[in-house]
């Protein structure tokens, strides 16, 4: 029995399409669907990295280091069906990373591949208190509190002439008159007459007396 062209490209065309849907789920291997961080990102701390697969996987393996080659991994991932956890390092210092991966699909297909990113840190908070006083033209620290210069009628010396010590008067030479302005020969004056007198009154004394 003859068969006609038209069936012969028919019995083809279905050859075909049904060799391709047996084919596709071999050939669709599981995949990384995302990450945290994603690839690019800039993120300002880290304590662990997340890598979501298409399907199950097992057996991961995942590294975190930084541009020189050092490790930040600590521990050993975790696998959660196609979730894949990291734990890493505290304190990373910040800079560009890498987070390299290998795991096996479900199917047992091997899938790695690496994710670069880039930790920026936390922004450094201001200095809380009084701000720096601010330097004027010539490094010296100026102050709104500075007294203002004052006219030279009203102020006072400054400078050197504040600091100079004030003039001594010379001590008065001997003989010379003291405080009231009484002369010294009035005050050896009034000594002898008083002695007079004294000497006076006890010989007139001594006289009453038997």
């Amino acid at each position: 029995m003859k068969t006609s062209p038209f069936a012969a490209v028919l019995a083809l065309l279905a050859t075909l399409v049904l060799g391709t849907a047996l084919a596709s789920p071999a050939l669709a291997h599981d995949a990384l669907k995302s990450s945290d961080p994603a690839a690019g990102a800039e993120v300002e701390s880290l304590e662990e990295v997340k890598l979501t697969f298409t399907a199950r996987v097992r057996f991961p393996a995942v590294v975190v280091r930084a541009a020189d080659g050092t490790p930040y991994h600590e521990g050993k991932p975790a696998v959660d069906g196609p979730v894949v956890t990291q734990p890493v390092k505290d304190g990373l210092p910040a800079g560009k990373y890498v987070i390299a991966y290998r795991v096996v699909s479900s199917d047992g297909h091997p899938i790695e591949g690496e994710i670069p990113f880039t930790l920026t840190g936390a922004p450094e908070a201001e200095p809380s208190g009084s701000a720096a006083p601010e330097t004027g033209p010539g490094g010296t620290a100026s102050s709104e509190a500075a007294p203002q210069a004052t006219s030279p009628a009203t102020s006072e010396p400054t400078g050197a002439a504040a600091s100079a010590p004030a003039e001594i008067s010379p001590a008065p030479a001997a003989g010379a008159e003291d405080s009231g302005g009484v002369p010294g020969w009035a005050w050896l004056v009034f000594g002898g007459v008083t002695g007079i007198g004294i000497g006076l009154f006890l010989s007139m004394r001594n006289k009453k007396q038997p």
